[in-house]
């Protein structure tokens, strides 16, 4: 009988834990990109890159946890589509991050501008708010939470197309090498679609809100 009760009962302590952990890694790895893009020191920035690596490998496997999960469990916290979304978003962030960070190494860009440390700053606010509301959902008890965590992220977004931009509006007028005109404007509108998965997860959240609270 207990058995039976379990199966059709809501893995809250599947799926939540899960979430958590992704949530986490994500703020990780956005504070580790910080930091490579920060260093002065090329092996430091190395080093910091290898830690963005691992940590998105962390990413994969909690990843692929999530979704195990869901394949087993027929009865879920919340809509098995939001799960499926918001383990997706949180996922594309944390590779968006690593391929920024790889292609920082792999087209040896020496001097990081401004733009860059900015959008990774901005990375990091988002991934902050984006932990923050993952863990709200344990309980639903402040939706507050949530819903302004949500609220910045969006804004943050907004803030990041804006960098974005503008950088890239420079590197036309100013930067005189091609080669080194690609490389720069790859990589800020790869860091600029890590802003936009930011977003991608607050509007998921945002949708389980609706639903749930």
């Amino acid at each position: 009988m207990n058995s039976i009760f379990k199966f059709f009962t809501p893995r809250d302590k599947k799926f939540q834990p899960l979430f958590e952990q992704a949530g986490s890694n994500v703020l990780k790895i956005s504070e580790a990109l910080l930091l490579a893009l920060s260093a002065t020191d090329l092996e430091k920035r190395k080093e910091y890159i290898k830690e963005v690596e691992r940590l998105e490998h962390v990413g994969d496997d909690i990843t692929h946890s999530i979704f195990l999960e869901l394949s087993k469990n027929f009865i879920t916290p919340f809509d098995r589509e939001d799960i499926h979304a918001l383990a997706s978003a949180v996922d594309d962030i944390a590779d968006y991050i690593h391929a920024s960070a790889s292609n920082i190494e792999l087209y040896n860009i020496v001097n990081i501008g401004d733009a860059m440390i900015k959008l990774a700053e901005l990375l990091v606010e988002m991934c902050t708010d984006l932990d923050k509301a993952i863990k709200e959902l344990r309980s639903f008890k402040n939706i507050r939470v949530i819903a302004d965590a949500c609220v910045r992220i969006n804004s943050g977004e907004n803030q990041a197309d804006y960098v974005t931009n503008l950088a890239i509006a420079r590197l036309f007028e100013f930067e005189t090498n091609a080669i080194e005109l690609i490389k720069q404007k790859e990589v800020l509108q790869t860091l600029e679609m890590a802003t936009d998965k930011c977003e991608d997860a607050a509007n998921v959240l945002e949708s389980i809100l609706v639903k749930n609270a």
